[in-house]
């Protein structure tokens, strides 16, 4: 019985931890303010995925090319909000970035959450 309730426990943290990733770390408000303001909006979806729908003055950078493409998002200064279709690689997209130095990533998340 204790081994089920811990089960339990750890299947809502978990589902928990997953949803709160999906929803990156800017709300839709503040990911649209950033974006009048200048910010560059890049999907890092598929180019297929992109092609069937995208948010309107995104660019396209595949997370699995980012590394060789970063250069056609400086400055490392600019704001960069990033999105994916469930937050998954823009989580990982939000992580290469900082790691490379750029200062102002932020992670919408999920593209429906635009």
């Amino acid at each position: 019985m204790v081994l089920k309730v811990v089960a339990v426990v750890v299947a809502v943290i978990l589902v928990g931890y997953l949803l709160f990733m999906r929803g990156g770390d800017v709300t839709s408000s503040d990911a649209r303010r950033l974006v009048e303001g200048g910010a560059r909006l890049l999907d890092v979806r598929t180019p297929e995925e992109f092609a069937v729908g995208h948010i309107s003055g995104a660019i396209n950078i595949p997370v699995q090319e980012l590394d060789r493409r970063m250069g056609e998002i400086e400055p490392k200064d600019r704001a960069v909000v990033l999105y994916c279709r469930s937050g998954n690689r823009s989580g990982r997209a939000a992580r290469m970035l900082k790691s490379a130095g750029y200062v102002a990533v932020h992670d919408l998340g999920a593209m429906s959450r635009w």
